[in-house]
């Protein structure tokens, strides 16, 4: 870039923040300040700084020395028209206010107020992504009962999954924080008639060991499907076409063979690594696939269970790991930095 180009830009800059960027910490300054001549002479007037830099921009022999200047000024002179903005709208609002006629609603300027967290934006893509495909989104409570979190998705009472050292419990035995979001599976299908088609985002709660990849607290993603003729090739090309929605076209999925009680089938599914492109590393333990949920065929007993013939219907679930989903699509490569307070990922 040009010395004498540089150094406009450098005069534009000083004049910025020495004339219009001080007068937003000093309101007895601003209420002096002549907002439009200094506005004309940076911004507006065909001999304005900005008018005198386009100008020079334009007469630049090669298109990467205008982008060069272009990279240099314009966020400058962005910042500048936004500043005479505010100062605007607050100088009229000290003038009201000495005069005590103003309006007490009148809106302030937008204010920057962050970002979704990004487990909340997984959620909304994956709502949006089965809202299209004509599923509705269901909730259901955290504090459950061992009925719906145990009973009716077929696991009896002596089950390993069952015991306190796996559940919190709030009242032994029939009361305690849901462990999965299948609970809520259990009550829609109850509660429910066929055809059904929803997902569940929501809490559970584990007394797991705190790791890289485990907590105690965590989100799942529930889907639940109930038709006449729905069968396992159903299941597959919806986790397919789910995760390649959430992490692109490149996505690899594997389909292996897990026990789960409440289906029959159940299909274990894991994605390849996005940290590692499969070679190993800490993320997935060195394995290369991480397991992202677990799913199946709606197990015969449950069905019967909770009310509906599966001698006429049958149907497909899956739970996601969705703090899994989370750290692979952002990156993130402990669950601790997800729920810690702190400001860890932008």
């Amino acid at each position: 870039m040009e010395k004498a180009l540089q150094g406009v830009i450098l005069q534009f800059k000083e004049m910025y923040e020495d004339r219009v960027k001080s007068l937003l910490k000093d309101d007895h300054a601003l209420k002096a300040a002549d907002l439009e001549t200094l506005k004309m002479q940076l911004l507006k007037a065909p001999s304005s700084l900005s008018s005198v830099i386009s100008r020079q921009i334009s007469t630049q022999q090669t298109m990467a020395a205008m982008r060069e200047v272009g990279e240099a000024f314009n966020p400058l002179r962005t910042e500048a028209i936004e500043t005479f903005e505010l100062l605007e709208n607050k100088k009229r609002l000290l003038i009201e206010a000495e005069n005590e006629m103003y309006d007490l609603t009148l809106p302030l300027p937008a204010q920057d107020s962050g970002y979704l967290h990004p487990t909340t934006q997984v959620i909304r893509e994956l709502n949006s992504f089965f809202r299209y495909h004509g599923y509705s989104v269901y909730e259901g409570p955290e504090i459950e009962t061992a009925e719906y979190n145990f009973r009716k998705l077929n696991l009896p009472e002596n089950h390993p999954a069952t015991d306190q050292q796996e559940s919190l419990f709030i009242m032994q035995p029939d009361i305690l924080l849901r462990t999965h979001t299948s609970s809520v599976e259990a009550r829609a299908l109850t509660n429910l008639e066929p055809p059904i088609r929803l997902v569940v985002p929501g809490k559970c709660f584990r007394n797991e060991t705190l790791s890289k990849t485990n907590s105690s607290f965590f989100y799942q993603y529930q889907g639940v499907v109930v038709d006449k003729g729905i069968t396992l090739k159903h299941l597959k090309a919806t986790l397919e076409q789910a995760h390649k929605f959430l992490f692109g076209e490149d996505t690899v999925l594997r389909f292996r063979y897990k026990y789960y009680p409440e289906v029959s089938p159940g299909m274990g599914v894991d994605m390849k690594c996005k940290f590692c492109d499969g070679v190993g590393c800490d993320v997935c333990k060195g394995r290369g696939w991480l397991e992202m949920l677990g799913s199946g065929m709606i197990h015969y007993n449950t069905l019967k269970m909770c009310g509906i013939d599966p001698e006429e219907y049958t149907g497909f679930a899956f739970g996601m790991g969705l703090d899994r989903q989370v750290m692979q699509k952002f990156a993130v490569s402990d669950i601790r930095k997800l729920y810690g307070g702190g400001v860890v990922y932008q």
